[in-house]
């Protein structure tokens, strides 16, 4: 395997004692741990969205080398923004106020639904709050009229004329011919994605980069078509162009602000990815075997999730696998949602990747009183609540039977497994992801990572080394990073990724052995830490 070169950061995002170096361990590309040539789920590459959603943003227009002219004309025209009147917006003459907008039956609904926020009417710029400001990350969505969608943080209607400087920045850019894809004043990183009719903004001085921001993004995109379902989405603004969106999304805004809080931790949106729960795969075997044996009517796909969105199978109809991106959203409907744990649910949700223009039906319920595992029976027909009701109760039934409920019990309360259980010192924590199954592993977060701050500070090193070997640019196959609190080192095959946590004293030699006793590790134990083979209709 190639060495790679050496690598030089700015300053301000790496200590003085830092350094990157070359490293070239072992090649076993040949015998990747976790492999398995079952289609389960759809192999899906690191920023793989991201080169759609590029393509599909500049389409219409040519993206040529941005010009020194280009970012004057850019800034006069904030500048210019800036002091205008900052009761209207560019957008804002000829349309009716939010308040106009909400119809009696709107105001009824938002009271009503979980989730939703107080939207005064008349209020100043939330932009000028200490507070707001100061806050790391921000997520605004909005239409190409410029009309308020949503915010992460703060309310929409206090954030009128800063979404209108935000659409009027994209329409001068496209008006000569060009996209604006992100600009960087400062630590601040604006990351603009649009996909007509709507237009999301990211606003962050954080680690990531801008392609890990137009990552979440491009999620949070995601999230709202498994809403709305594109063609809707599509069809609401093509009739009224200056659509106050809020109306439809009135109650669901707990599952944007969820989705954001997660990608800000887990790992598994920077993977491109699923986590599966540490699992015999006897068991795993028979809970496949069970729920296949159901024969639901109509079922697409049933999915077995444990807590912390660990994945425990997923049974699908032969012809039709997952994509992990379509995954990561049903994910997020349980994670934000306590009601499924009161009943059994129906609801529906698109997978944009599976189709973005319909709905599947999904019947929710978890299968013990401790809520452990909540099983989601997918299925393309809105009136089979009760048949798929049937199914359910035959599955519980068996894997009672059969002990699997309370093996998938005590394997979330065990948690995640320790370093210790490896036996290779120094080694802090690391991440594995197979490739072919899209599928990872990891270690539980130990010591010095109890805290906190810790954890995010780990995170944001994790989301460096990943930036840097995939960098569109200048991919990178192996980094090894020295730094002041630990060592890291990011290895990138045909057959997997490995990112690995160690201490900061441990050498390259000491860090190259350690990684390949690693994955021999996760060899042996890859038929508990994955899923190899799974059931079908």
């Amino acid at each position: 395997m190639a060495a790679t070169a050496e690598v030089t950061l700015p300053a301000q995002q790496l200590p003085p004692a830092e350094a990157i170096v070359e490293v070239t361990p072992d090649d076993m590309e040949g015998s990747a741990p976790g492999a398995s040539e079952d289609h389960m789920l759809i192999a899906a590459e690191s920023y793989e969205d991201i080169n759609v959603a590029i393509d599909e943003q500049y389409q219409r227009g040519k993206v040529g080398d941005e010009k020194d002219k280009g970012k004057n004309e850019i800034e006069q025209s904030v500048r210019k923004l800036s002091i205008d009147d900052r009761s209207t917006t560019p957008s804002d003459e000829g349309r009716e106020t939010p308040k106009e907008e909400v119809s009696a039956e709107g105001k009824e609904r938002s009271n009503s639904m979980l989730g939703n926020r107080d939207r005064p009417q008349h209020v100043e710029e939330e932009c000028y709050s200490p507070e707001w400001r100061q806050r790391q990350k921000h997520v605004f969505i909005l239409s190409e009229a410029g009309k308020p969608i949503y915010t992460r943080h703060g309310n929409e209607d206090k954030l009128v004329t800063t979404m209108g400087v935000m659409q009027a920045l994209v329409s001068f850019v496209q008006d000569n011919d060009d996209n604006i894809r992100f600009m960087i004043a400062g630590s601040h990183k604006f990351v603009f994605l649009n996909r007509p009719p709507v237009i999301l903004v990211c606003v962050a001085h954080s680690a990531e980069s801008t392609q890990q921001l137009l990552l979440h993004l491009t999620y949070v995109y995601n999230q709202i078509i498994s809403v709305l379902t594109f063609s809707q989405l599509s069809k609401i603004f093509e009739k009224k162009r200056n659509y106050d969106l809020r109306r439809l999304l009135t109650g669901t805004e707990k599952f944007l602000d969820n989705l954001i809080n997660l990608m800000d931790r887990d790992a598994m949106f920077l993977l491109s990815a699923v986590r599966c729960l540490p699992l015999a795969s006897s068991i795993r075997d028979i809970i496949g075997q069970s729920i296949a044996q159901a024969k639901a009517k109509d079922l697409v796909f049933a999915i077995l999730v444990g807590r912390d969105n660990q994945l425990v199978t997923v049974v699908r109809m032969k012809e039709h696998s997952l994509h992990p991106a379509d995954l990561h959203l049903v994910f997020n409907l349980v994670d934000a949602s306590t009601s499924f744990q009161s009943a059994e649910s129906w609801t529906p949700i698109c997978l944009p990747k599976f189709n973005s223009n319909g709905y599947l039906h999904a019947h929710v319920s978890y299968l013990d009183e401790e809520c452990s595992a909540c099983l989601l029976l997918l299925s393309a027909d809105r009136d089979v609540f009760f048949e798929l009701s049937e199914a359910r109760q035959k599955i519980v039934t068996r894997l009672n039977k059969y002990g699997c409920l309370q093996a998938v019990r005590e394997s979330l309360s065990k948690g995640s497994y320790k370093v210790a259980q490896i036996g290779i010192p120094d080694l802090r924590h690391f991440m594995y992801k197979s490739k072919s199954t899209a599928q990872y592993t990891s270690s539980e977060l130990e010591a010095p990572y109890m805290e906190e701050g810790e954890r995010h500070r780990l995170f944001g090193m994790y989301q460096y080394l990943h930036h840097r070997v995939h960098n569109s640019a200048r991919p990178l196959k192996i980094l090894f990073h020295v730094g002041s609190k630990e060592t890291m080192l990011g290895w990138i095959t045909s057959g997997f990724e490995l990112y690995a946590t160690f201490g900061p004293l441990v050498t390259k030699p000491a860090a190259i052995n350690a990684i390949n006793k690693l994955l021999r590790w996760i060899k042996k134990e890859e038929d508990r830490l994955f899923i190899l083979n799974s059931y079908t209709y």
